[in-house]
């Protein structure tokens, strides 16, 4: 079935202009489709593109070209319209510290012109679970409850698109598991849900697909699965009884790593050696193997492969 696609982005390019003289590309020609439903994870190095794409969408950069779609709506067009399709979580915490979350997310729906009768500000608040503090000062919040607040705020016109950009940047471990909880829970109400990251294995936990982007330009769009199937290279620690006679290349592709009386740490290439080969090589040295520990590509590997001028 062919998935519904909410968001799309043909030749898109941001140029910054400086002194006159000197540009920047921040997008170059960028293509994308977003589909109904994903979480998509925007992964890249500072100055990459991800701030300069968010703020194009919503609508504090102006691009230089290319054409823009989100739910049928062009955005050169239909501006109104994008916007009212999009909720947008910043980085930055920029709460009033003496409105109440129910206070601003009144205020925010009454900015967007939704009738009061219309509003869900109850839901929302229940849904990041701000209930029991919906009357107390915002600067009386701690940190986590003003993230949670943040995303409140994006959803008072219940948007079919959220974007959130780097939404546990600086929090706690614990905190970071409650705000993916609350993506989750978006997500399986039918939200699209894209986000910046520059926890690699958060985005491994969450993402459904991952973009890549590297000075301005998409370098990688593919399933995290797929993504971390293009790393080849595997590392293995071998727990042996006495030292291996062995040395790099013995076996195509093998690289030592470690090699000590009772430890033998090794990398290979998977399309170009099976791990029973190793193990057959170390037992003809009548080598006792008493454990085997594997660790397979991550997406920091992946990350830097990609991302490496």
């Amino acid at each position: 079935m062919m998935k519904k696609k909410v968001l799309s982005f043909r030749n898109l390019n941001k140029i910054y202009t400086r002194n006159n003289s000197n540009s920047v590309k921040a997008l170059n020609n960028l293509n994308l489709d977003v589909n109904e439903g994903e979480i998509l994870g925007l992964l890249g190095p500072n100055g990459a593109g991800k701030t300069t794409f968010i703020n194009i969408l919503g609508g504090t950069v102006i691009k230089t070209s290319g054409e823009v779609n989100v739910q049928g709506y062009d955005l050169d067009k239909n501006p109104r319209q994008v916007r009212a399709s999009i909720g947008i979580v910043p980085q930055e915490v920029n709460l009033d510290p003496f409105f109440s979350p129910r206070k601003l997310l009144e205020l925010q729906a009454g900015l967007y012109g939704i009738k009061k009768n219309e509003r869900i500000t109850e839901t929302i608040l229940k849904l990041v679970s701000l209930n029991s503090q919906a009357d107390s000062y915002a600067r009386s919040l701690s940190g986590g409850m003003k993230r949670r607040l943040l995303m409140a705020k994006a959803l008072v016109h219940q948007p079919p698109i959220i974007i959130l950009d780097e939404p546990t940047a600086g929090v706690d471990v614990d905190l970071r598991k409650n705000l993916w909880k609350n993506v989750r829970s978006l997500n399986d109400l039918g939200v699209t849900v894209i986000l910046t990251t520059h926890y690699l294995e958060e985005a491994e936990k969450m993402c459904d697909r991952i973009g890549i982007l590297n000075k301005g330009n998409l370098v990688a769009l593919d399933t995290t699965k797929n993504l971390l199937n293009r790393i080849q290279t595997k590392r293995v620690i071998f727990k042996i009884n006495k030292k291996v006679e062995i040395k790099d290349e013995t076996l195509k592709s093998l690289k030592i790593i470690r090699n000590t009386a009772d430890e033998l740490y090794v990398s290979y290439e998977k399309n170009k050696i099976k791990i029973e080969e190793i193990i057959n090589f170390i037992k003809t040295k009548n080598v006792e193997i008493n454990d085997v520990i594997t660790y397979d590509a991550d997406l920091e590997d992946v990350f830097l492969h990609l991302t490496k001028s």
